[in-house]
């Protein structure tokens, strides 16, 4: 049995879901919306041996049954049924328990799950997993990670063009820095930000799925094409590419190395030159199948399978 964690309604969730089904693998779905109809417990013995059960409504599943888990959650507290209740709410204090046991079993759980927490866990400091993607000889920015403007305006004059973004694994918009930007460079103060030397070439998105490799060329001149509609007001251009067979298995054993089964990998190609920015441990893939034709979900739902 495969459980699938995750809202229903996004995309890469419904993906999943529609392959695991086209296959005929039994499948159980934890719709983060439903979460008042579902408990999880579970415990783990001085083997090492995990038991438990989850309901949901009146089915009863034990733990040792699932074999397979995606799980796409985000924080329950950003669930807009689950904000606008008060701390103490039952709803809440429910939801709260539910989110950290299956967190917690997904850790330690016998299943093939994608991705454990712990796995994820790298991309929470861009800075700590640049040093993780180093290691397998691929180029990484030159970064800063400060709120000191002075040491940012060190930087400026050190590089020819400069970025910045989050210096977390909470999405933000890459942005090249400009003249309104180092007007209100005071406000790092307030919070770290991470700053790059712009690195030149081509974008490629791979995505990784047990040793499968699935590589999507992006053509575009915005400085982040995920927004480029927005930065430059001309969509990106995504087609299917195909790696060097060393490069593809660089990336298959960085995915290996960070333990993540399913990983989004984004390089910059210059020429000879790769440079890697991020690896992404629950990757929005759907976007890149949808222009692309990639069979990426019908590849996690193998993998969730067993293959």
């Amino acid at each position: 049995m495969i459980l699938v964690a995750g809202i229903r309604s996004e995309s890469p969730v419904e993906l999943v879901l529609g392959e695991i089904a086209r296959t005929g693998h039994e499948v159980l779905v934890f719709g983060q919306r439903d979460v008042a109809a579902w408990d999880l417990a579970y415990g783990v013995d001085e083997s090492g041996g995990v038991t438990g059960l989850v309901r949901t409504g009146r089915r009863h599943v034990p733990l040792d049954q699932i074999t397979g888990v995606y799980l796409r959650v985000m924080p329950d507290t950003l669930l807009p049924e689950i904000a606008r209740l008060a701390p103490d709410d039952p709803a809440r204090l429910h939801s709260a328990q539910v989110h950290a046991d299956l967190v917690g079993w997904s850790d330690v759980a016998t299943a093939r799950v994608v991705n454990r927490p712990r796995a994820q866990a790298s991309n929470g400091s861009k800075a700590f997993q640049a040093q993780l993607i180093a290691r397998h000889g691929f180029g990484v920015p030159t970064s800063l990670v400060t709120n000191d403007p002075d040491l940012v305006r060190d930087f400026l004059a050190t590089h020819e063009r400069v970025v910045y973004k989050s210096v977390s694994g909470v999405r933000s918009i890459v942005t090249t820095v400009g003249p309104d930007d180092l007007a209100r460079l005071e406000r790092v103060r307030a919070c770290p930000v991470q700053f790059q030397a712009y690195v030149p070439g081509v974008d490629v998105r791979v995505h990784v799925v047990g040793d499968r490799v699935f590589a999507t060329r992006v053509d575009s001149v915005a400085t982040d094409y995920r927004y480029a509609a927005q930065q430059v007001d001309v969509p990106a251009q995504l087609s299917e590419t195909t790696l060097p067979d060393d490069l593809a298995a660089r990336c298959v054993a960085l995915a290996a190395d960070l333990e993540l089964g399913f990983a989004g990998i984004d390089l910059k190609l210059d020429g000879d030159d790769v440079s890697c920015f991020e690896v992404n441990p629950s990757p929005g893939f759907s976007y890149f199948e949808a222009h692309t034709g990639q069979p990426i979900a019908a590849a996690v739902a193998a993998y969730l399978a067993g293959e």
